[in-house]
């Protein structure tokens, strides 16, 4: 454990000081990418160093009530304690999870893909369904969100989506939602009002930084490159040019593709953005295959797994398959309350083998 605890706020201290003194070189700012990226990191180590000040500040103020109620009893500084108590159980359990997030990449930037199951309209609905509750989410923390893509379906719904989150430590929160979500309702397409399974898909990568986006190479003439019109739902031309681009990667098979920008320039640049996160991100799983294979050890089961089960009919529940978390109002997760699973899930990896 590194001084300070897990959460090292000293060797937090340390590095936001080294970044002021970056941030602070005039000649930063004549690579706007790397200004961004040393901005991005020192406005996320603050954030954490603030709420851990601004806890020592409060369990100091606690104590020291708790000290005036050992000499003389008074109703209304122990109903102060109380309240202060319940208040920052809550916050330390927050910063509890800032703590686990300690992974290479975790305070990444997330690139996410929701991909219909088989099922047709059903699963195409409840796709656009876990698209909606992740932006959502996403919306609660104040994450910033591009979606770079959706391909609608015929019907209804939606077959796939990529989306981009920024902010502190996105990817490592959201790579705990990685795995297949599985919805029982009653379904709205089916006349006889019969209950369905269906089944969809998120899936998490890191973002990289421009650094790191340039170690990664990438040969023109194994790239095809398309261009077409984007389009909404039910074929509505959403540009009247043909901005949006596609990009296969020729020996790997990857597809990616951006048609949210007006141009097809910045469409391309997001694009080759998304290609190189994934290239990097295969590499990284093909290691981890490697390394488990010469240790003799099986792969955990990740991307594929059921990992959570909606269910909305005959009764309400929404249960996570990893941890046994539970809540009762699948609304409210579908509207974006995931916090709950996302802590458990975090605190599950965390925890030693076989504990």
């Amino acid at each position: 454990m590194p001084p300070g605890g897990s959460f090292d706020v000293e060797g937090k201290r340390s590095r936001a000081a080294e970044l002021e003194a970056q941030a602070a070189d005039p000649g930063l700012w004549g690579d706007p990418d790397r200004a961004r990226q040393v901005t991005s990191k020192l406005s996320g180590l603050k954030a954490d160093i603030d709420r851990y000040d601004a806890l020592a500040r409060r369990l100091d103020d606690a104590q020291a009530i708790d000290e005036l109620l050992a000499e003389a009893d008074d109703p209304d500084l122990a109903a102060e304690l109380a309240s202060s108590l319940h208040s920052l159980e809550a916050d330390v359990d927050e910063l509890e999870l800032v703590a686990l997030l300690s992974g290479t990449y975790d305070s990444h930037d997330a690139i996410a893909t929701v991909q219909a199951g088989a099922g047709g309209t059903e699963s195409q609905d409840w796709a656009e369904m876990l698209l909606r509750m992740f932006l959502r989410w996403a919306e609660r923390h104040g994450f910033e969100v591009e979606v770079d893509e959706i391909h609608y379906g015929e019907e209804a719904g939606i077959k796939s989506a990529t989306f981009q989150v920024h902010g502190h430590n996105v990817y490592g929160l959201l790579s705990a939602e990685r795995g297949v979500h599985r919805l029982v309702r009653i379904s709205p397409f089916d006349a006889q009002k019969r209950r369905h399974t269906s089944f969809a898909s998120l899936d998490v990568i890191p973002a990289l930084e421009q650094t790191e986006a340039d170690d990664v190479p990438i040969d023109e003439n194994d790239l095809r490159i398309d261009v077409y019109r984007s389009s909404g739902p039910g074929g509505q031309s959403v540009n009247t040019t043909d901005s949006a681009v596609r990009i296969t990667h020729l020996p790997t098979g990857l597809v990616v593709a951006c048609q949210n920008e007006r141009s097809q320039l910045q469409n391309r640049a997001v694009a080759m953005s998304i290609l190189k996160a994934r290239l990097a991100e295969l590499e990284r799983r093909k290691r981890e295959e490697q390394m488990s294979e010469i240790r003799g050890q099986r792969k955990a089961v990740d991307f594929g797994s059921q990992i959570r089960s909606y269910v909305l009919a005959p009764y309400q529940m929404v249960k996570d398959h990893r941890t046994e978390a539970e809540v009762g109002d699948p609304q409210r997760v579908l509207d974006g309350d995931l916090d709950p699973f996302i802590g458990a899930e975090l605190r599950r990896r965390a925890a030693p083998v076989g504990a």
